[in-house]
């Protein structure tokens, strides 16, 4: 069947705001963090700007994750000394997307302490009590997560580190919100390798501790899904566990569509007045059809993959197709003695 002329738009949009993450053809753990709201030029387009970015997939993403919490309401969590925070992290939302979005988007002050949000991409109008939790269904980080595409983890600071102490979180990569709740900062990246060995986490640690109200920045991360699913959480590994296990038994020709760079931007906000770090994860998901479209990054993600090592082709789940990966990017692209 061929795609319509929608279709076609979508995926030609999707490929231009794709953040591609690589450099270089290697790629090692690194604390990469730089400031936000910068255009990044890609091969293919842009992406950057706004910390919390709306796209052509708003409504229907944020539609996953109504029906994500409906099955699992434990994907938010907020300890009870994070409640402030929560709210300032509602705030900040509805204030980013309010600015970049005029005449779609509205946060209006009606006096009394009340406000009034109007998101008219989706049918919203909701007032409420700054502080007061029972003024919005489910609360502040629940509603913030009902308007932004982006996870949403907030950091305690205390006894000179952090504590991922609340959150909204229905797109994990291979983690559980319910299970991070309450850990330290090194606590949560334990598993990873390299990282602490690297010093990588405690300087990511120091950063993130001097951070000063209103500063903002941000930092990529990828690894690879099975098809377009976002929700990848380690609860719900029963369904989509197999897939990764067996994608590269299936016929060559799918593969393709079937493998996706998953890329997440993280934004990184120190919130005022509660002095919480906003941890924002927006996660983008790209077919390795769609992919090699772009000469460039079909040849960079090949050579990334070629020479990721084992403990970290193990750790992101790439062990059971990483090969055939990049057996299907290099035969996706032009004959041999082709110029690109």
């Amino acid at each position: 069947m061929t795609p319509s002329a929608d279709a076609r738009s979508g995926t030609a949009a999707r490929i231009a705001r794709f953040p591609f993450p690589f450099g270089s053809d290697t790629y090692r753990y690194a604390t990469n963090v730089e400031p936000a709201r910068r255009r990044v030029a890609t091969a293919a387009g842009a992406w950057g700007g706004p910390v919390i970015d709306v796209d052509d997939d708003y409504r229907a993403e944020l539609a996953e994750r109504r029906r994500v919490l409906a099955r699992d309401p434990g994907r938010c969590v907020v300890l009870p000394h994070m409640r402030p925070a929560a709210w300032d992290a509602l705030l900040f939302v509805l204030r980013e997307l309010a600015a970049g979005h005029p005449g779609v988007m509205e946060l209006r002050d009606d006096g009394a302490g009340r406000l009034r949000w109007r998101n008219a991409l989706l049918g919203v109008d909701q007032a409420f009590t700054v502080g007061d939790d029972g003024s919005l269904l489910g609360g502040p980080l629940r509603f913030a997560g009902s308007q932004a595409q982006e996870d949403l983890v907030l950091l305690d600071q205390r006894e000179d580190a952090l504590w991922a102490d609340a959150g909204l979180v229905t797109f994990a990569a291979n983690w559980s919100l319910a299970f991070d709740i309450g850990m330290s900062f090194a606590e949560v990246h334990g598993p990873v390798p390299r990282l602490h060995a690297a010093g990588v986490v405690d300087r990511a640690q120091r950063f993130l501790l001097r951070l000063a109200p209103g500063q903002e920045y941000r930092r990529t991360n990828w690894g690879m899904t099975v098809d377009r699913r976002l929700d990848t959480s380690a609860e719900t590994y029963p369904h989509w566990g197999r897939d990764r296990r067996t994608v590269a038994e299936g016929p060559a020709a799918e593969l393709g569509d079937r493998l996706h760079l998953r890329v997440e931007v993280q934004h990184l906000v120190r919130l005022a007045p509660s002095g919480a770090v906003l941890f924002l994860i927006r996660t983008y998901l790209l077919s390795l059809a769609d992919l090699a479209t772009v000469p460039e990054w079909r040849r960079r993600f090949a050579a990334v993959l070629a020479s990721l090592p084992d403990d970290l082709v193990d750790y992101k789940g790439l062990v059971r197709f990483r090969d055939a990966a990049v057996r299907w990017l290099h035969a996706a692209g032009p004959p041999s003695g082709a110029v690109t």
